[in-house]
């Protein structure tokens, strides 16, 4: 237990933000300090092929113990954190032996981790959890997934009698901004298929995902001395409050669950000449997802008509779709992890995502790639924790995974 957390606070005491404004990749350099740290431990530990690209792209190779063809098989984290919290100076604390009551993560500033406001804490009562000391976010997205993967491959190599086909290992930047599995080179990783390890709770196993969407919406219009502007100016801040008010208000993410979409204004900057809407299309049925473009295009062609006038422009750029079309005529996939999560004592959670993964991504790649809970709660912010018990579980998972595709007939 000791070594896995020893491990996990290496990595997350290491700064990798991600950068969404940046072009290059990774998107930050500092995130080049974990990935060089991550391509010296695998050769540490004795994995074969290790190799980083001039993008930071990891892969590695466990080989083959058994004397007969097993499916190649992988297993992908990232190493980027998310730029929505600071990722910088992270402090770790950890809890051990959790009574279920409120957590006093930074007493100075009155920061809270409580059961009452986050109910699945009372799952972990007992159990050693990591938290932040509630000024950074903690990183278990996705450094738990890495955390557990590094730690599997370790355990199966000291443990030659577990047997196992090929195994290959991948860490990948910038899966925060989306573009985790862009320069994924899928031949050169050579798995028949793989499993994300960055997904939260205990039990969770995933392989449908939003299809997602980004839109630009831009209103133009013209300023003019507002005393002497009447008929002449257009304040683009109103006509763009007419859009925002003419999209379904019950479908957005705070008022969603489940397998319902939503429209997600995430950003909005105005002046009277022009104002920009930022928004995130996101639905599970793809038919849904068309649909939602389609009326986000209506209405600015509506409101136009309306304005006589071309006062907005909408440009939308699909971002990634739903892995659920390229996993189920491989459903065997999934039924192994179920397998492995049942033969460690764990009731497998089966439920969509209401997010991205790089496995979408990879999944339209040719390589199907489900999701697998990494063990992490409230990523992205000051209150994130992951249980260590819960990354144990992980590497039992992924040990077994391997052991069941060796010798599933």
């Amino acid at each position: 237990m000791q070594h896995i957390i020893d491990r996990f606070i290496g990595y997350v005491t290491i700064d990798t933000e991600s950068d969404p404004n940046s072009e290059e990749t990774p998107s930050t350099t500092k995130q080049w300090d974990l990935a060089n740290k991550l391509v010296e431990e695998l050769k540490g530990i004795g994995l074969s092929d290790v190799t980083i690209d001039e993008n930071a792209y990891i892969m590695a190779t466990l080989p083959s113990n058994v004397d007969h063809e097993v499916p190649t098989i992988g297993f992908i984290s990232h190493f980027d954190t998310s730029p929505d919290f600071t990722g910088a100076n992270v402090k770790p604390q950890i809890i051990k032996n959790y009574d279920g009551k409120d957590i006093v993560l930074n007493a100075e500033q009155n920061i809270i981790l409580s059961p009452n406001y986050f109910e699945d804490l009372l799952l972990y009562k007992g159990q050693t959890l990591i938290t932040t000391d509630g000024t950074t976010l903690l990183g278990a997205d996705d450094k738990a997934g890495i955390t557990e993967i590094v730690t599997a491959m370790e355990y199966l190599i000291n443990h030659p009698e577990i047997k196992h086909g090929t195994i290959k290992v991948g860490f990948t930047p910038d899966e925060e901004i989306g573009r985790g599995a862009h320069k994924f080179d899928v031949e050169k990783f050579g798995a028949d298929w793989a499993y994300t390890m960055d997904g939260s709770q205990v039990g969770e196993l995933e392989y449908e995902n939003f299809n997602a969407a980004g839109a630009v919406i831009k209103v133009k219009g013209k300023i003019v001395h507002p005393g002497y502007a009447k008929g002449k100016m257009i304040n683009s801040m109103y006509y763009a409050s007419e859009f925002i008010n003419t999209l379904p208000k019950l479908e957005t993410p705070e008022t969603t669950e489940g397998y319902e979409g939503f429209f997600h204004l995430h950003n909005m900057i105005g002046e009277v000449e022009e104002t920009t809407l930022q928004y995130i299309i996101r639905d599970h049925d793809r038919d849904k997802f068309e649909a939602r473009k389609a009326l986000m295009k209506k209405i600015v062609l509506d409101l136009n008509t309306k304005y006589e006038s071309d006062v907005f422009e909408i440009e939308i750029k699909d971002q990634y779709f739903n892995m659920k079309e390229k996993v189920e005529p491989v459903m065997h996939i999934v039924d192994i992890a179920e397998e492995a999560m049942k033969a460690v004592g764990i009731k497998p959670l089966i439920k969509a995502i209401r997010g991205g993964t790089d496995g979408s991504q990879l999944s339209y790649m040719g390589l199907p790639c489900p999701n697998i809970f990494a063990g992490g709660h409230n990523f992205h912010g000051r209150y994130e924790y992951v249980p260590v018990e819960s990354i144990q579980k992980a590497v039992e998972v992924i040990c077994k995974i391997a052991e069941i595709t060796a010798t599933r007939k």
